[in-house]
């Protein structure tokens, strides 16, 4: 594992050594007293001071890159010349062409490169995906997506703004950082999209980032859907909603906070509820170690991955 952030404390690293057929065996960061740090906390038996030295780990089967978006296309260009598949935390690189650049390294040497796209396996979009593809709602018509977040207390530290809001660090802003989640599971659900465009601003200055935003998508079937994304809403106006408007229906749940999904048909009213793993990532990483073991498959991976930037790239005008 290279990097130790706070994704890999609960998140994702210890579903390493609870899966069968997997142990994290390495880690590194760029300042190497974090990386002893977290191997004292893990139990991780071995410490690397340069992290390209997970890489070239003989005990090292595949690497988990970890770290900013910025890093991520040359740690992954590097396990891939080293002939070791790659697990990339999301998004997969800061734009569209460093995925494709990533994908066309890993597919000339043939090997599997996943990112942690990991609401591709949690229970609760298994089951979005289920009533959708069940075809109790009939036709889709439209699909709304809102998603407004509070400022973050560490927004206003601009001498030591979060890496989430530099754009060279992660490609963007917080749409970057959790747009692309809600994109991603979007395109698993419904389709890879045919059309994409957006708007930008910075209404509040507080980054070079942009912090709110809004879309227009069109899905296969004709669908449209309209998204919009704020990164600076007062707190009681929050909101993470997915709205599907159908022929004999509407499908409603959440991208982050798993409020209970509720199925509206005719007269009848269903709430469904799932319960969330204790590691979040652990039913992802288990498919990831189910397809290297050669009985399974894990359903993000690198091309996958790349559509969810390229939408980004579109939507906030980099490209």
């Amino acid at each position: 594992m290279i990097g130790t952030g706070n994704v890999t404390e609960l998140k994702s690293a210890p579903s390493f050594n609870k899966i069968e057929n997997s142990r994290l065996v390495a880690v590194g960061n760029r300042s190497p007293e974090k990386a002893e740090a977290y191997a004292a906390r893990h139990n991780v038996p071995t410490v690397h001071k340069n992290p390209f030295d997970v890489i070239h780990d003989p005990e090292v089967d595949i690497v988990y890159i970890a770290t900013p978006p910025g890093s991520h296309m040359a740690y992954a260009l590097e396990t891939i010349k080293a002939g070791k598949p790659l697990y990339i935390e999301k998004p997969m690189a800061r734009t569209w062409e460093e995925c494709n650049i990533i994908n066309e390294a890993a597919e000339k040497m043939g090997l599997p490169v996943f990112v942690a796209y990991y609401r591709r396996s949690l229970e609760y979009f298994k089951k979005v995906k289920s009533i959708i593809d069940g075809g109790d709602l009939g036709k889709i018509l439209h699909i709304n997506m809102q998603q407004y977040f509070p400022i973050r207390p560490e927004d206003y530290e601009t001498l030591n703004l979060p890496w989430r809001v530099i754009p060279e660090d992660a490609g963007g802003g917080y749409f970057h950082d959790l747009g692309c989640h809600a994109l991603d599971i979007l395109f698993h659900i419904f389709g890879n999209p045919l059309e994409v465009s957006g708007k930008v601003s910075n209404m509040v200055g507080l980054y070079e980032a942009e912090d709110t935003l809004s879309a227009t998508l069109k899905l296969p079937d004709e669908i449209l859907v309209t998204g919009s994304w704020s990164f600076i809403t007062p707190e009681p106006f929050t909101k993470d909603l997915v709205e599907v408007f159908a022929e004999k229906g509407k499908l409603k749940f959440s991208i982050f906070s798993f409020q209970p999904i509720t199925l509206l048909t005719g007269d009848h009213k269903e709430t469904i509820a799932t319960i969330q793993p204790e590691h979040i990532q652990m039913p992802h990483i288990q498919s990831i170690v189910a397809e290297l073991c050669g009985r399974g498959s894990c359903p993000a991976t690198g091309k996958t991955s790349a559509i969810a930037s390229r939408a980004m790239d579109v939507i906030s005008g980099r490209k």
